[in-house]
């Protein structure tokens, strides 16, 4: 077991944690981070972009001149990519680009993402919450200066209304509950902030 010091907001430490090895103590592949992350990305990817070819586009089929006699260039119909107002040739299509990730490697990249945090002294357990009773930006940045944090990732275990809408304009903090949790925001952010209770749900997602 890894031991870490569990602190109330006011950054006094009030017990100690016990960390599983077999989540906060593996070994950490970077080429398996690597592929949940690009996964994690191409899935937030839309896929929108579209253009019409020749055949879709809404123009008369008839040659709009003869072929011969006329002195000018021979000519095809009005949808011809060459045209002002015709189709698009080898443009994009709708399409997705998620591909997938089993299961089984996004939990170990998860391990392994929470151990490289653990490694680096960069994960900070807190009691809870429920000191954070007011609604102020200003309050919300005092907590992360007390505990020298910046770029931060909080994770808590149920819905903290006050401390996700007091956070919203810091552009370096971001707030989640522990289901959303993902191998991504922890690797982006700096730090990760859990709630003690959070220890427990990772422990039951991740055995």
């Amino acid at each position: 077991m890894i031991s870490c010091d569990v602190y109330n907001l006011n950054r006094e430490k009030v017990s100690e944690a016990e960390l599983r090895e077999d989540i906060f103590g593996v070994p950490v592949k970077r080429h398996v981070l690597h592929q949940v992350v690009l996964a994690q990305l191409a899935a937030k990817r839309s896929g929108s972009a579209s253009t019409k070819g020749r055949s879709s586009v809404k123009a008369s089929g008839a040659k709009l001149w003869r072929q011969k006699g006329t002195g000018r260039a021979r000519v095809g119909d009005a949808a011809s990519p060459i045209r002002k107002g015709g189709g698009v040739a080898f443009g994009p299509k709708q399409r997705t680009y998620c591909y997938h990730v089993s299961k089984k490697v996004r939990k170990i990249a998860l391990r392994m993402a929470f151990t490289d945090k653990v490694a680096s002294d960069k994960l900070v357990i807190v009691k809870d919450f429920k000191e954070f009773s007011e609604l102020k930006t200003k309050k919300f940045v005092e907590l992360l200066k007390r505990f020298d944090l910046n770029k931060t990732l909080i994770v808590t275990h149920d819905k903290e209304d006050t401390l996700e809408r007091s956070s919203r304009n810091v552009q370096d903090a971001k707030v989640i509950r522990h289901q959303g949790l993902n191998v991504y925001d922890i690797l982006k952010y700096d730090f990760v902030m859990l709630e003690e209770s959070v220890l427990r749900d990772i422990g039951e997602a991740l055995s």
